[in-house]
């Protein structure tokens, strides 16, 4: 089968791989109907989130049809449409049982402290073949998968496996309430949801910083006040439209690697471990932090890596911010999500603006790493169109 695999830093290439097979009784088989590119696998491959072990598949979006069930798994038959939540979980250890699906105890190989369990990540993260291919095992599928109603499109049904969930789960860390006034760091996809998600749980007001012209555009056309910070300094913006008060609530969708591979002390892309402290990425938690109004809530829910240290923690202090953060949890938040799609809340499809087949990936990736005018969620066709 075809499948999107990472050799290297910079190197990822569309490879004829082994189909995937039941490995445990709690195992699925799924045929990837629709998969995505996500602005988190550009992590991996500039490599400043890693190690990355060669030969992973990428990508942790997919929608897909059931092909193979392990014996345990009895909530589900062949032939179900389904949605992958991205991350990984048991469902049966505590941290699961209380909804804590992202810090799952029991499936990261490397023990109860590795970490979140994705599809195609670090090594560190499993790792586990991602979703990128045109078939893929899901372990734990009894949790790990979430069936469809025929209602809710492929092209609807990909935004529920990672990027909505995000957004909602920064918005619901952000403690978004009726009346708030809320701003959005970053207007890629989950920045996207995570306005859509404020307006959802009652923000009256919500700005939107970036300086991409389509992503603003998009921003907008939400009801989004949007702010251009190449054209202005965001944080006096903020101040000023808010009487000088600040925003009540914040959310950092930005991460490590928003615009461009961070670069090392030679200049050149870094590497593993290379993640410089400093560097662009901190400037959207230092605008968040000043932009907040005293005793406003800040979320985070761009990718960070572990050796980020930088936090301006005592501006954050003496203001009696709250900081919420962390990994989705996804398999937690899909099912509600499911239901104002169904309840036509909200049309998740309206952030998708490329499709492309699998046999396109590597041009989808490159021009989605330029950030290409108009390039803000991709989708990926493994099946040919019927």
């Amino acid at each position: 089968m075809k499948a999107v695999v990472f050799h290297s830093v910079g190197d990822i290439r569309l490879d004829d791989v082994a189909e995937p097979t039941l490995l445990a009784p709690t195992d699925a088989i799924i045929r990837v109907t629709a998969s995505a590119i996500c602005g988190t696998d550009l992590h991996f491959v500039r490599g400043t989130v890693a190690p990355m072990k060669p030969g992973t598949i990428l990508g942790h979006e997919a929608v897909g049809i059931v092909e193979q069930l392990g014996t345990d798994v009895r909530n589900l038959q062949v032939g179900d449409r389904v949605v992958v939540p991205s991350t990984i979980a048991c469902g049966n250890c505590s941290y699961c049982r209380a909804g804590y699906y992202a810090q799952c105890d029991d499936v990261n190989p490397h023990g109860k402290e590795a970490g979140t369990a994705f599809y195609g990540g670090p090594e560190i993260t499993g790792p586990f073949h991602g979703l990128q291919a045109e078939k893929a095992r899901i372990p734990f599928a009894h949790i790990g998968l979430v069936k469809l109603p025929d209602q809710i499109s492929d092209d609807q049904a990909i935004l529920l496996s990672d990027i909505f969930p995000t957004g909602y789960f920064g918005a619901r860390l952000a403690e978004v309430s009726d009346g708030d006034t809320v701003a959005v760091f970053g207007c890629g996809p989950v920045g996207q949801f995570a306005i859509a998600s404020a307006r959802l749980l009652g923000a009256a007001r919500v700005f939107a910083i970036d300086h991409h012209p389509d992503r603003l555009q998009m921003a907008r056309r939400q009801g989004a006040e949007t702010i251009d910070f190449d054209q202005e300094d965001p944080v006096a913006t903020l101040k000023r439209l808010t009487a000088g008060i600040g925003v009540d609530r914040a959310i950092d969708a930005v991460g490590v690697d928003a615009e461009h591979a961070c670069h090392g002390d030679d200049g050149q892309p870094a590497r593993s471990g290379q993640w410089q402290p400093g560097n662009a990425p901190d400037q959207a938690l230092q605008w968040a932090v000043e932009g907040l109004a005293k005793a406003g809530t800040l979320s985070i829910i761009g990718v960070y890596p572990q050796q980020a240290r930088s936090f301006p923690i005592g501006l954050s202090m003496n203001k009696n911010l709250t900081i919420n953060m962390g990994n989705c949890h996804h398999r937690k938040y899909i099912p509600t999500l499911i239901d104002m799609v169904l309840n036509q809340r909200i049309d998740p499809a309206s952030i998708l603006t490329q499709t492309r087949p699998m046999d396109d990936a590597i041009a989808a990736f490159e021009a989605f790493d330029r950030r290409e005018h108009g390039w803000i969620k991709v989708q990926l066709r493994p099946q040919p169109e019927l």
